[in-house]
């Protein structure tokens, strides 16, 4: 886990794929999931069970937080 936000998880997955997909996170609220692209852009690639204002909220978290997640993506898997 990254961090926690409210109700929010914002993590990501050790093994994200062969190659890896580009840089995103996953967003976890009891049993809704979102995964969010940071690049290009900030967008929500795929949402199981997240309203629209939910997932506003989401986006919000992730611009705030960007550089964080970037970080710690960077550490994590070396890039």
């Amino acid at each position: 886990m990254i961090f926690r936000e409210g109700p929010y998880r914002v993590f990501f997955y050790s093994n994200e794929g062969n190659p890896r997909e580009p840089m995103h996170v996953h967003v976890r609220h009891g049993e809704r999931e979102a995964k969010v692209w940071l690049a290009p852009a900030i967008l929500i690639a795929e949402s199981s069970g997240f309203n629209s204002r939910e997932l506003g909220a989401i986006l919000s978290i992730i611009e705030t937080n960007r550089a964080r997640i970037e970080q710690a993506w960077n550490e994590h898997f070396g890039d």
